[in-house]
């Protein structure tokens, strides 16, 4: 069809002059022809549907978006007003459909005006909200599914109803040193892999009361757990650099007894002997008492490889602390014990008034078998060797 410009110009005009006097009819009229007369105009069709969207002709309306993005399919104007239609008329599905493109469109605008950041704003809210009743609908009905599950698929049930109604991200491995392969990335270990929690678990008391005397006097062995090498540039980690806000006593560090931590910790240092630690020479195991003081917060960020497990002991847990490791967050609770991927992001806090405290080990993640353990063992063996 060829375009008459000339009068699509003229119908325009006076399409704009009814909008602004609020004469919604006339609009249509004038939009309307103002369309028909240069159809490969995408600006004549969105004037179209906010003329038929002031007479409440939501078919005219969506007739006139479907039209713009067939033009363009990622025109921000259509991709917006279709959204706010389809919440409109209560099409739900097609409203979360259309509002995911609209976030996605937006990051390419970052000077939008106020009322249309207003607009988004309120399409966020309806998100959320609807995302919220799906994921209570959907969890009520893997619930039903889970009746008899053990600990991983009510994990994994949980974690799946999360991602679907889209309140949980996806979480990976991030491995700074070692990464191997093949390994599920999961956020927190069951319990069912680690028998010898219970071990650890019952001997929190004689850990803390030995943990408390070594604070009163600590000395040295107290010292910060962030500690960046001079000229390193500003990053997360610098309002912890130095500090002991993060503060942490060795009783083994890469695979090295502190004799100073561990003589005055005898029976913590006697049990964590017996359990089957990760032991690498040099490297393994890493097992500390870390201290966070209070209104702190160790940023979220991911450890060196996914073949070991991190084991948290809680000893001095104050309400207002927490830990997230990917998509879960969980309290610490005292004498109790969890195993985690420190490979997923993870971050700590204590908004409390009072310090908190666990004991961190490094232990194999469960999924390795023995001789994937020995193997990995020999290979850093191997590569110490031939390092001179």
């Amino acid at each position: 069809m060829t375009a008459d410009i000339a009068r699509a110009q003229a119908a325009n005009a006076r399409a704009v002059e009814a909008i602004r006097l609020g004469d919604g009819p006339r609009a249509v009229t004038f939009a309307r022809q103002a369309a028909d007369a240069d159809p490969g105009a995408l600006s004549l069709w969105i004037n179209l549907a906010l003329a038929c969207r002031m007479v409440a002709d939501v078919e005219g309306e969506e007739a006139a978006l479907n039209a713009a993005l067939d033009l363009d399919r990622v025109d921000f104007t259509a991709q917006l007003r279709m959204a706010q239609l389809q919440q409109r008329r209560g099409r739900e599905a097609k409203a979360l459909t259309a509002w995911d493109g609209v976030r996605q469109l937006a990051v390419n605008y970052p000077r939008l005006p106020p009322h249309v950041l207003a607009e988004i704003a309120e399409g966020e809210q309806y998100c959320a909200t609807l995302r919220e009743r799906l994921d209570v609908a959907s969890r009520r009905v893997l619930s039903a599914s889970s009746t008899g599950a053990d600990e991983t698929d009510r994990r994994r049930l949980d974690a799946f109803a999360g991602i679907a109604s889209g309140r949980r991200r996806v979480f990976v491995n991030e491995c700074a040193g070692l990464h191997y392969p093949f390994l599920p990335a999961d956020e927190y270990f069951d319990r069912k892999h680690f028998g010898w929690l219970d071990r650890l678990e019952a001997a929190s008391d004689t850990i803390r009361a030995e943990l408390h005397a070594l604070l009163a006097d600590p000395g040295e062995a107290l010292r910060p757990y962030v500690k960046m090498e001079p000229g390193t540039p500003d990053n997360k980690w610098s309002p912890l650099d130095g500090s002991l806000d993060w503060s942490v006593l060795f009783l083994w560090e890469y695979g090295v007894p502190n004799r100073v931590v561990i003589d005055r910790c005898p029976q913590t240092a006697a049990l964590l002997e017996s359990l089957p630690l990760a032991r690498i020479p040099d490297r393994a195991p890493n097992a500390f008492f870390s201290m966070l003081r209070p209104h702190s917060r160790i940023p979220p960020h991911t450890g060196v490889t996914n073949t070991r497990a991190i084991i948290h002991l809680a000893l001095d847990v104050p309400p207002g602390c927490a830990f997230r490791v990917g998509g879960e967050t969980r309290p610490w609770v005292a004498g109790k014990a969890f195993a985690f991927d420190d490979t997923i992001e993870h971050e700590a806090w204590n908004d409390s008034d009072a310090p908190r405290a666990v004991l961190i080990l490094d232990a194999w993640n469960p999924h390795l078998s023995e001789n994937e353990r020995t193997a990995i063992s020999t290979w850093f063996a191997t590569q110490d060797a031939a390092v001179t």
